[in-house]
């Protein structure tokens, strides 16, 4: 028993040598290799490095639509703009030539109302002349613009009436005539300046149809508010104010019937008097044979024309077509020719379609502020120039 007591401590001492050992070559191992997580728990796992997958797309792909350019983009931007887009030839192959066409060569018309040209009354806006002598018939009619390349063979001014009522009607005239023909409103519309502005907005200059008495009033009556004679004629400077009120923007006035008031000078005087002092232009509409308007009006040193045809009197198609080649040949004759019709729709559908053609005939339309300027070039009146002063506004 004695001898196995060495054998015994020192196996204890070597068992104890050897965990001391181990315990060092673990700190050892952490402390060189400074690994905060060394001793900690590891598991190691295979990943298998599998092979890119295969497309699946056909061997031989057909050849790739290459995206537009040069003049595919072009034409893309030709379409979506609404230009004419003309490509030079092949010294200069890159180079394109943009043509604007005639709808975006639209004149602008002046802003309405200027608020140097209106002043203000119990039934609105009424127009005035402005500083300077600037007036409502020389600031919002449509300008001519440049001069066209060749000389015309003669001139048209068209004047379409009766618009403003008919909500579609209206909208038909705005969106089918040509800029240049000038539009009449009637002053019992809804929704009249909104509309108005809206034909300018298109180039169309306006002008407001004055109801005035026909002589077989009142059972053919104008509406309300129709200038009279007679009685109740001091009571037309107060329609007059009302009518000029229904809305902005009119070069001048047109009359609306009125047989017998534009024959009677008594009646008319005053009313000419106010519009001359209003900077207004006057429009005959050439309806009667005896009416004194234009003349009265030159006289007033107001301007003014007379309409020289009616080319809607009879409504069917083949009747419009005849005036509307006599206005042609009255254009070419005199110069210029001044024509007034109705915003019926067939009148506008054959407008529209007589227009497109005239200018391979060498013949323009022009709007009817600029035709008595074209017609007598050393009479174009001398609008609120002179001493005449409107009636004070009723407020």
């Amino acid at each position: 028993m004695a001898s196995g007591r060495p054998w015994g401590r020192w196996l204890a001492t070597a068992a104890a040598g050897c965990v001391g050992a181990a315990i060092l070559g673990l700190v050892l191992t952490v402390a060189l290799r400074r690994d905060p997580d060394g001793g900690e728990p590891m598991a190691v796992a295979a990943i298998e490095k599998r092979a890119a997958p295969v497309s699946s797309a056909p061997a031989n792909p057909g050849p790739v639509a290459a995206t537009p350019q040069g003049p595919a983009s072009a034409a893309q931007l030709e379409h979506s703009a609404g230009v004419t887009v003309t490509r030079a030839g092949e010294d200069a192959p890159e180079a394109i030539v943009i043509t604007i066409p005639d709808e975006a060569r639209t004149q602008k018309l002046a802003t309405a109302p200027d608020n140097h040209l209106v002043e203000r009354s119990r039934y609105g806006l009424l127009p005035k002349v402005g500083p300077e002598g600037a007036t409502p018939a020389k600031i919002y009619a449509r300008p001519l613009g440049p001069e066209p390349a060749t000389k015309p063979a003669g001139r048209i001014a068209l004047l379409v009436g009766g618009l403003g009522i008919s909500q579609s009607g209206t909208a038909d005239a705005i969106a089918k005539l040509p800029p240049a023909v000038s539009l009449a409103f009637a002053p019992y519309g809804t929704e009249l300046e909104r509309t108005v502005q809206r034909a300018r907005g298109e180039g169309h200059e306006v002008f407001l149809q004055l109801p005035m008495e026909p002589f077989d009033y009142p059972d053919n009556d104008p509406g309300p508010h129709t200038l009279l004679t007679g009685p109740k004629a001091p009571d037309n400077l107060d329609k007059l104010h009302w009518a000029l009120g229904r809305f902005t923007g009119y070069v001048g006035i047109v009359n609306f019937l009125g047989g017998r008031f534009t024959a009677d000078e008594g009646a008319l005087s005053p009313v000419l008097r106010e519009l001359a002092g209003r900077g207004l232009m006057v429009v005959d509409d050439g309806s009667s044979p005896r009416s004194l308007l234009a003349g009265s009006a030159d006289r007033a040193r107001i301007p003014s024309l007379k309409i020289d045809r009616v080319i809607d009197g009879v409504t069917r198609p083949d009747a419009i077509d005849k005036e509307l080649a006599a206005l042609e040949n009255l254009a070419r004759e005199q110069g210029v020719v001044v024509a007034a019709a109705s915003a019926l729709p067939v009148s506008i559908e054959r407008i529209n379609r007589w227009a497109q053609s005239l200018e391979a005939k060498k013949l323009v339309i022009v709007p009817v502020s600029a035709a008595r300027g074209f017609r007598s070039p050393k009479s174009t009146g001398s609008i609120g120039t002179g001493s005449t002063k409107p009636t004070g506004s009723q407020q």
